[in-house]
């Protein structure tokens, strides 16, 4: 009887992939500058006026950021909130951060006054650089409300006991301050007491197994995971990018989609950065100033979610607008059917990845014939490796065999914050990601779905855990359970299934105002979906059974108003 092949694939040796450069983004950057220069780094309309980044005035920009880092005593690992949106003075925020040795916290600007709240205290953030104002949203105000010393204070003088660590506040779109928040340029004056000698030692003295960044991402808890990883981690996948997708030509990407999303920092960044090229950026997602932007800035990279494609082409200017410049958006995308656009590139779809891994963890690059992905979703990248095991024992499974997808490798996360790293990997150091798939004869993962319940809607993860137990709150709520629908524009979306008190009638909109007190935009329940007790099946605990509900949802929404 002969021995079942196993389930475990091995990418191509790290020290074999081409195109990798420095592994620290100290030196990331060091070595972008010193390759282009003078090149047009990235760009930031505010209506007919712009403002221009070359390569060495990013690099000069950030290591100012670090110098007044360094003022503020930050020291290697101090972490440094980021609530900013895409802008510029995100870029030197960032690469500031790191060179100077801190750990850059990006912090989603969609999120409420309670999120905030956990996010923040739970990064232990010694420093937080942030926006003022996005959209109807005053930061500032915000904290203020949540910790009212930030009123009084005097900056760099802050002691909070809700927020322990935090000590220095500043505005990166404002040169007034408020209470112990400051001004932009208040707050990069202090660097001035720093050697630009000094700035550049601790720039050199990281390694690249320092920990770099800490990203948040939902997860199967409720709360917001916050993932560290290494400098080695982003560096890799940001040198990566531009093999991924096949540039050929510097290209100028737009994307309006926060850069405290993990993957579309990485693929932005990686993509267009590694390659010489200019990020065309926009502050928060509007259709018609997004195609304005593009036409105005000659954009040929266009990163956009599902649902912001559709967007586009119902926006009023989107027929008359000039899109020939662009060349990278896939020819199966809707923009491609545009007037304008004539491109055949095909973006690396064949991929699977999540924030732990700092993005992918198996593709086949741009280009790939179909009959070598095979409709898989690629081969692992190099230095990692992927496992199937049986979800219960842990245990590999023999080849073509389904069970939930196990993974490690050189851009692996050090870890979740707060939880030991022995909970969170199996006794080979294998991260088990609570996907499920199988691997096939070639070492082709073939990803399938969650096991667990995580919606991803529009590019998002969402946990239903986090909505539940902000609609349980909801007056005239009994039961409830949140999941995810297949959608053909979101991916999924997010529907909350309610049993009402009896004697009461709360309605959908009152369900969802009461939600976005607490939740940010992309988490609310697009549905809420009424049922009477008898008509959902429970189990003791009075938990609905997620399968059911989410086909007894599926029908629900599909079926014809009576």
């Amino acid at each position: 009887m002969t021995q079942p092949q196993w389930s475990i694939s091995r990418g191509t040796p790290l020290a074999e992939e081409p195109g990798i450069g420095a592994l620290t983004l100290g030196g990331y950057l060091g070595e972008l500058a010193a390759r282009f220069g003078t090149a047009e780094a990235a760009v930031m309309r505010d209506g007919d006026t712009a403002e221009r980044w070359t390569y060495d005035e990013l690099l000069q920009r950030s290591m100012a950021v670090a110098r007044a880092l360094l003022a503020c005593g930050i020291g290697k690992g101090t972490r440094v909130g980021l609530l900013v949106t895409n802008r510029l003075e995100f870029l030197c925020g960032f690469f500031g951060t790191a060179l100077a040795g801190g750990v850059a916290a990006p912090i989603s600007t969609f999120f409420t006054a309670s999120e905030l709240d956990e996010v923040l205290a739970a990064s232990g953030c010694s420093v937080l650089l942030l926006e003022r104002h996005v959209l109807k949203k005053d930061f500032a105000l915000m904290l203020q409300e949540l910790e009212p010393d930030i009123a009084s204070a005097t900056p760099g003088q802050l002691a909070s006991t809700r927020y322990p660590f935090l000590r220095h506040l500043a505005l990166v779109d404002s040169d007034k301050g408020a209470g112990a928040i400051e001004g932009w340029q208040t707050f990069l004056q202090r660097g001035e007491s720093i050697a630009p000698a000094l700035a550049e030692a601790a720039a050199v003295s990281l390694s690249p197994s320092d920990a770099a960044t800490l990203f948040f991402s939902s997860g199967s808890t409720g709360r917001a995971k916050g993932i560290l990883s290494t400098h080695r981690a982003v560096c890799l996948q940001l040198w990566r990018w531009k093999r991924w997708y096949a540039i050929e030509q510097a290209p100028r990407t737009w994307s309006a989609n926060g850069f405290f999303f993990s993957g579309n920092f990485s693929m932005a960044l990686g993509g267009t950065l590694t390659a010489g090229g200019t990020l065309v950026l926009q502050r928060y997602f509007d259709a018609p100033a997004a195609l304005a932007l593009v036409e105005r800035e000659r954009a040929t990279m266009l990163l956009a979610w599902p649902h912001q494609w559709a967007q586009l082409e119902a926006a009023e200017n989107y027929q008359a607008a000039d899109l020939s410049s662009v060349h990278y958006v896939d020819a199966n995308w809707p923009i491609a059917r545009h007037p304008t656009v004539n491109t055949r590139w095909q973006e690396p779809q064949q991929a699977y990845g999540c924030t732990e891994t700092f993005t992918l963890i198996s593709v086949f690059a741009s280009g790939t014939p179909p009959a070598r992905a095979a409709g898989s979703h690629g081969l692992p990248t190099a230095g990692s490796v992927i496992k199937i095991v049986d979800p219960l024992s842990g245990e590999l499974v023999p080849t073509g065999e389904r069970g939930e997808i196990a993974i490690k490798g050189p851009t692996l996360m050090l870890g979740y914050i707060g939880i030991p790293l022995d909970e969170t990997l199996d006794e080979d150091g294998f991260f088990r990601t609570g996907d499920g798939g199988y691997l096939d004869s070639a070492g082709r993962l073939f990803w399938e779905g969650r096991l667990n319940d995580i919606i991803k809607t529009g590019g998002a993860n969402v946990s239903p855990l986090e909505i539940d137990a902000v609609i349980r709150e909801c007056p005239g709520v009994k039961l409830n359970q949140t999941v995810g629908v297949a959608d053909d524009l979101l991916g999924e979306v997010v529907v909350t299934c309610i049993v009402a008190h009896e004697g009461q009638s709360p309605s959908a909109e009152d369900v969802r105002t009461f939600a976005r007190q607490k939740l940010a935009s992309y988490k609310v329940p697009r549905e809420v979906l009424f049922f009477s007790e008898d008509e959902l099946e429970t189990t003791g605990s009075a938990k609905i059974k997620t399968a059911d509900l989410r086909q007894l949802a599926a029908d629900r929404i599909k079926a014809p108003p009576k």
